[in-house]
């Protein structure tokens, strides 16, 4: 069971109804109250906080308005659950799109390493230097074939619950898209040339042709979580359908 203990809110000298909002995104967006999780009543919220009703109406719906919770009439408010991406370029989950195939699917974790933010860390996940972060290095497998390479970073500072997971046997986009609500995905496509480490990984040669997505996925103003998805060029197509804007 999810901790739905309210957390209090952070005397910073803004408003009052912000101040509230902040402590519940706070307990969202570190995944204490994941998807489909139940946020405390009105009431509950009022007593906790020693404020009116008006004030912890205007945090919750400025929570609604930015879909971080669904408020829903005589039930209460519950956390969402992530939206689907709708990017007119989209690369599907690999565990599912393996799946689709009729292929075994398998994860292997080569990296795991949690350690303060470098510099370059810093310009992908917006954070200051020094900040935690927790960097790892994944195979995805179809019919032990090796199909995907997974760098990713996750800011430990968004989501700290991320410091105990096992991702040995657990794709950690999976477990993100579980785990964290997200309102915002940008995505970078480009083709370059295999490293020899990417190489290796995916069992092709030193230099053959790779399709690269860099994925950087936010709530608000954190950015959760930011992943670099390497596929042999040989085995991925990008396919995209357009329609002809109204004149």
């Amino acid at each position: 069971m999810p901790d739905r203990r309210t957390p209090r809110p952070r005397q910073t000298g803004v408003a009052r109804y912000a101040e509230i909002q902040h402590a519940l995104e706070t307990a969202i967006v570190s995944g204490d109250w994941p998807p489909g999780t139940r946020v405390p009543s009105e009431q509950e919220l009022l007593e906790r906080y020693r404020c009116s009703r008006m004030t912890v109406n205007k945090a919750l719906s400025a929570l609604a308005a930015s879909g971080l919770i669904v408020r829903r009439r005589r039930s209460g408010s519950f956390v969402a659950q992530p939206s689907a991406e709708r990017n007119v370029l989209q690369i599907h989950d690999t565990e599912a799109e393996i799946q689709r195939e009729g292929k075994a699917y398998r994860i292997a974790l080569v990296d795991r390493r949690e350690r303060k933010a470098t510099k370059r860390d810093t310009a992908r996940l917006d954070v200051e230097a020094g900040a935690r972060i927790l960097a790892l290095t994944s195979i995805h497998f179809a019919d032990d074939k090796p199909v995907v390479v997974e760098n990713r970073l996750i800011n430990l500072e968004a989501v700290p619950s991320a410091a105990v997971v096992d991702f040995t046997e657990i794709s950690p986009g999976n477990w993100l898209l579980k785990k964290v609500p997200w309102s915002e995905a940008e995505h970078h496509i480009r083709a370059v040339n295999a490293s020899e480490e990417v190489a290796r990984h995916l069992d092709i040669a030193k230099g053959d042709a790779c399709l690269v997505v860099d994925r950087r996925t936010r709530y608000g103003g954190h950015i959760i979580t930011h992943v670099t998805l390497s596929y042999p060029g040989s085995s991925y197509q990008l396919v995209a359908r357009f329609s002809p804007a109204p004149v």
